[in-house]
């Protein structure tokens, strides 16, 4: 009997198609205009050299130091500044008319920054010229009153000693486009919530013909729910994976090198969203489509919630309400694979997968509470 109607849900299953567009095309669609959106976002994380010039003058070619700490500051290993030497002021002005520096330096007591507008690059030499301002003034003073030269002891702050050690807590490299993608398929393992919304509705003899049907048939009910979610869940499983698979191969999403707890988290993910559809059938006696509404928007605000429309908001919600990020499992389920990347440890991902267990288990204990002593005077 089990395989009977098994394999006679999942026929059902595959033939409707407007089921699994929602289930699996419209979360690939989704993800190419994600990709397509989010694919430069870390390029404008990376540090550029900054263009700026220098007009030649007598006090320029008479400041070695000043000429070393130009072209010898860097930034993560790389150059701070392309330094161009102009032969006037006019030279220069011309240059930063045709936006090829960011700004000039004019040297003379006190040195002059020339910009044409405001941002991070101007900000950037701004700072390194006050920084060298300061510094100069020091070593200066040290000099006079000490036994040490100028240069001496203009070498002498390039040599500070850091007690501090940067420890990374993976090896993984920071991405800030990953969360949306964990968000998109939490959201589509969620939308596995149709398919248990469809399972309860099936087994309401007042709600569909089929249902009436399957209420007078020899099979105890809860057993035929049992059969056929099952059926709904080897389904969306294997949908979950060929959207795991179009991401990583496709889109090149990294997903970390922990791939056998990547595919758990699918599964229980989608256990989760089927679960989820059907707590919510079992609760709201209402048409379908009210149904249909209430599975959209819980699962749409959950998914904004862990930071799918805006990717601080998970963090917010985190400081701000950190119970509601324990109680959103779209949250727990995009922080399972966010832990999966970025961590070597398991501790939090453990938490995450917890909370998804229990959470499945109390939506199936509700529906089986709700549904078991359910009787119809007629059918």
């Amino acid at each position: 009997m089990f395989a009977h109607i098994f394999i006679y849900r999942l026929k059902s299953l595959l033939r409707n198609h407007e089921g699994v567009f929602w289930t699996l095309a419209f979360p690939m669609i989704l993800a190419l205009f994600f990709n397509m959106a989010f694919m430069n976002l870390n390029s404008f994380e990376e540090f550029k050299t900054i263009n700026i010039a220098v007009v030649e003058s007598e006090q320029y070619r008479n400041d070695p130091y000043f000429k070393s700490a130009l072209n010898e500051v860097s930034y993560n290993d790389k150059r701070m500044f392309n330094v161009t030497v102009a032969r006037s002021e006019e030279e220069a002005d011309e240059m930063l008319d045709n936006n090829d520096i960011a700004g000039y330096i004019i040297v003379e007591n006190p040195i002059k920054l020339i910009v044409k507008k405001s941002g991070i690059e101007q900000s950037i030499v701004k700072n390194f010229l006050d920084t060298y301002v300061q510094t100069k003034a020091s070593i200066e003073t040290v000099s006079k009153n000490t036994n040490f030269t100028k240069g001496d002891v203009f070498a002498l702050p390039y040599k500070n000693n850091n007690y501090i050690k940067e420890v990374s807590p993976t090896d993984s490299p920071p991405n800030n486009v990953l969360n949306y993608f964990y968000t998109l398929i939490a959201m589509a393992c969620f939308y596995g919530s149709f398919l248990g919304m469809s399972e309860v509705t099936n087994i309401q003899a007042d709600l569909s013909p089929l249902a009436a049907r399957i209420n007078v048939a020899p099979v105890h009910k809860l057993k035929t729910f049992i059969y056929s979610t099952s059926a709904s869940a080897i389904m969306h499983i294997s949908e979950m994976f060929i959207l795991l698979i179009f991401l990583r191969f496709v889109l090149g999403i990294d997903f970390g090198s922990k791939i056998g707890y990547v595919i758990l988290t699918i599964i229980v993910g989608s256990v989760a969203g089927i679960a989820f559809g059907a707590l919510v059938s079992a609760i709201i006696k209402k048409s379908e489509n009210i149904k249909i509404s209430v599975l959209i928007g819980v699962t749409m605000t959950g998914s904004f919630l862990a930071g799918m429309m805006y990717q601080n908001m998970k963090y917010i919600v985190s400081k701000k309400i950190p119970v509601l990020s324990c109680l959103n499992p779209v949250n727990l389920l995009t922080d399972a694979f966010y832990c999966l990347y970025y961590y070597d440890e398991l501790k939090r991902y453990a938490i995450n997968i917890c909370g998804l267990l229990i959470f499945i288990v109390i939506s199936y204990f509700t529906v089986y509470l709700l549904i078991r002593r359910r009787k119809y005077a007629s059918i």
